[in-house]
């Protein structure tokens, strides 16, 4: 893979529906691990940014941050649970240097039994759900990223 697309946008106007777009990543913690999702975050982006200091350019995002649910990937499917990460009803969120983003990582919503009302869409779905399945099977490289 040569490069990939990541968004943070208050207003995506493909599709059906408009709304925001803030996508999902996974992001290096700077320690190579043979556990967990190997040594990888997951964040979702919410702004890029650069300031100078110094007349040296930093560049920036803004994310929220999701943890691992559990220290193993779930035994139906072989993937991993995120939850948002939040202290009491803010979100954790923080500036990371963009070189620490890995790639774009896709997550799932984990259905209860409880229908889901006719007005909830895509632009809201990171924000509906409680946990997330992280979707090693949506291409080769995050399926060799996440085991």
């Amino acid at each position: 893979m040569y490069h990939e697309t990541i968004r943070a946008t208050p207003s995506w106007n493909r599709g059906e529906i408009p709304g925001p777009r803030y996508d999902c990543i996974f992001v290096s913690n700077g320690l190579s691990s043979d556990l967990g999702m190997g040594g990888f975050l997951v964040a979702r982006v919410l702004l890029f940014f650069s300031f100078t200091v110094g007349g040296e350019l930093h560049q920036c995002a803004l994310v929220h941050w999701f943890s691992a649910f559990g220290n193993q990937p779930d035994s139906d499917n072989g993937m991993w649970v995120v939850t948002p990460d939040y202290s009491g009803a803010r979100r954790n969120v923080s500036v990371i240097h963009i070189d620490s983003i890995v790639r774009a990582a896709h997550l799932l919503p984990i259905f209860d039994q409880q229908p889901l009302p006719h007005t909830l869409n895509y632009t809201k779905a990171l924000d509906s759900f409680q946990g997330f399945y992280v979707n090693k099977y949506i291409d080769y490289h995050a399926y060799e990223t996440v085991f």
